[in-house]
């Protein structure tokens, strides 16, 4: 069964290292091979790296788009995983198990799973902006109607 991807318009995608756009109209994408991919959303800029969790869900990034240079980066994991422990040894059994999902070649659920670790920090950190109120207008145009001529 392929996997189906839906995809908005103006979204990127990298598909096995390539960056890839979609135009003005929603796209379904169908893999029917195995495949490395990161929608937009889950794709994080080196420049965004400023936390040890999002180092840690970066350096995994690349180690999933980028296999031919797995294991160089594999090193700067093993560097980042450790600083990691170090400042969170609450976080013990979580960096266990991306741990072992990236020694698996798991690496997407240890993308999902880091993710985890620096959205709840965010969400803790943020405070919840207030919601504007929602107004919905109706308002129907009076179209004249055309001139007979007789």
């Amino acid at each position: 069964m392929p996997l189906k991807l839906v995809l908005r318009p103006g979204e990127k995608l990298i598909v096995n290292g390539a960056v890839i756009g979609i135009g003005d109209h929603p796209v379904s994408l169908f893999f029917y091979n195995k495949v490395n991919f990161l929608r937009g959303r889950e794709i994080l800029k080196e420049e965004n790296c400023d936390t040890i969790e999002k180092r840690l869900y970066f350096i995994i990034q690349l180690i999933y788009i980028f296999p031919e240079d797995a294991s160089t980066n594999m090193v700067h994991f093993a560097a980042i995983l450790e600083e990691a422990r170090v400042q969170h040894p609450d976080k013990a059994d979580l960096f266990d198990e991306v741990q072992t999902l990236v020694r698996e070649g798991n690496n997407y659920r240890a993308l999902k799973l880091c993710r985890k670790l620096f959205d709840i920090k965010e969400t803790a950190e943020a405070a919840p902006a207030p919601k504007p109120p929602v107004e919905v207008v109706r308002r129907r145009r009076k179209v004249a109607a055309p001139a007979v001529d007789e």
